[in-house]
């Protein structure tokens, strides 16, 4: 039962601490859009998206001005588009250029899906599309690519994680002139969920069903809000049930656009992920939540631990909150996305060893990092197999997302604009792991795999 107080503290979250639904997110099946020929599997691809999708921003309005919660992104994911690719040969740009098209046409912010899933080996496609990720980001704007590397039961393939550090540089490259945007667009996986609704990883999984609507939402100032009004002296079991009870109450607000999103489309409800997905705009900061705890600046000593609370408080308020928790769900990272991790980046604080630190506590990864212009394409890798190694020994998504800021010195900074924010360009060690990442191979799965 809803009383008079919860409805005026969901007003105050919406229109004070910057409570939204940061996304509505249209998984798509395209298994039905094989065809030996790339032109006519295109253009059943094209097809298919925009019937299934052609109420989707339609729909996400309505709810907005039904429910006054803001949508902030409409968005779609479809099958990893490598395995189009081994059905129809021919060149993957063909395909971005037709999931832009449909995405265009549809209005739709985003769309994901130029994916390929490789943690045991290539198969027929997985290569061509990968070598075909720089181009085809260069060409499009709101398409989204990802790539999982390994996972817990597999091990991690170091081939794809060596080709990979390559097609990230060159990703950056081809967009230099555009703040090397590509490589924001870009995720390197391990342990890849098939049911996320977050952009730039989000692909829709072989075992999700035809057609899903799936729901993340945001809240990192509410936390925020609810953490100002405690004492310094309130210990941190009590931090972690207020986060706890702040957590439910955001999570069954998705759960109701969620649920209602997909009965008006006439498609199954599929999650709600809870990530606590932060923004430039200030009092939007993951960050400060962690200083509200009592950290002088995120990356200090204890900043682990908190994000560590943090982390587990918001999961277990979600859960009891729906019993349709999926995607990632947790606390994201990313440097150039929270005001608070920005300010800890610049004055030197927050350094990438210690992001590496916070990733094996937290959700996701290494996220929006710009790296100097000048970094080795194996040193890219080698940061991808380090965040891949925390992924598959502790059972959990770690993923990459890091800008070589090409032609920019450490210091400098990227300006995105948008959800994207600014990205100070964070010195990498100097140190080469040349020889380390040219042996290629597999790194087999850890005892953790043996679970049946």
């Amino acid at each position: 039962m809803l009383n008079t107080s919860d409805i005026l503290e969901t007003i105050q979250m919406i229109q004070q601490e910057n409570l939204d639904v940061r996304t509505i997110t249209m998984g798509i099946s395209l298994f039905d859009c094989m065809d030996s020929d790339i032109d006519r599997s295109c253009q059943k691809v094209y097809d298919k998206i925009t019937r299934s999708a052609g109420r989707l921003v339609e729909v996400g309005r309505m709810l907005e001005g039904k429910y006054g919660v803001p949508i902030i992104n409409k968005r779609i994911s479809v099958t990893p588009i490598a395995m189009l690719v081994g059905a129809s040969g021919g060149d993957p740009v063909k395909y971005a250029l037709t999931l832009e098209k449909a995405a265009v046409a549809l209005g739709v912010d985003l769309i994901g899906g130029f994916s390929a899933l490789v943690h045991k080996g290539f198969s027929a496609g997985d290569r061509e599309l990968i070598e075909a990720i720089p181009e085809a980001l260069a060409q499009t704007t709101r398409l989204c690519s990802s790539v999982n590397v390994g996972s817990t039961k597999s091990g991690i393939n170091m081939d794809a994680v060596k080709l990979l550090g390559h097609t990230v540089r060159r990703a950056a490259e081809l967009t230099q002139d555009n703040n090397c945007v590509g490589a924001t667009k870009l995720v390197i996986f391990c342990n890849a969920p098939e049911d996320n609704p977050f952009m730039a990883g989000a692909f829709h999984g072989p075992g999700e069903p035809d057609c899903v609507i799936h729901v993340g939402v945001s809240g990192p100032g509410v936390v925020r809000a609810v953490l100002q009004k405690t004492p310094d002296d309130c210990d941190l079991t009590a931090v972690a049930e207020l986060i706890k009870r702040t957590a439910f109450k955001i999570t069954r607000i998705g759960q109701l656009v969620g649920t209602e999103a997909a009965a008006m489309l006439g498609v199954p409800f599929g999650i709600v992920d809870l990530s606590l997905a932060p923004t430039p705009a200030v009092g939007d900061s993951v960050a400060h939540i962690l200083e509200e705890m009592g950290l002088g600046r995120c990356g200090t000593h204890g900043t682990t631990a908190a994000l560590a609370l943090l982390n587990d408080a918001v999961k277990k308020g979600g859960v009891m909150a729906s019993s349709s928790v999926g995607g990632l769900s947790g606390a994201f990272i990313p440097v150039s996305e929270d005001a608070g991790m920005i300010e800890a980046a610049r004055c030197g604080t927050l350094t990438l060893d210690k992001l590496e630190a916070m990733t094996a506590v937290c959700s996701v990864g290494l996220d929006m990092i710009a790296v100097p212009g000048d970094t080795p394409a194996s040193t890219i890798s080698a940061i991808i197999a380090d965040e891949a190694a925390i992924g598959m020994v502790n059972s959990k998504t770690t993923a990459v997302r890091v800008i070589p800021a090409i032609g920019q010195p450490e210091g400098a900074e990227l300006e995105f604009g948008g959800l994207f924010g600014s990205a100070p360009v964070m010195p990498v060690h100097k140190e080469s792991a040349e020889v380390f990442i040219a042996r290629g191979g597999r790194i087999p799965a850890p005892l953790q795999s043996l679970k049946n």
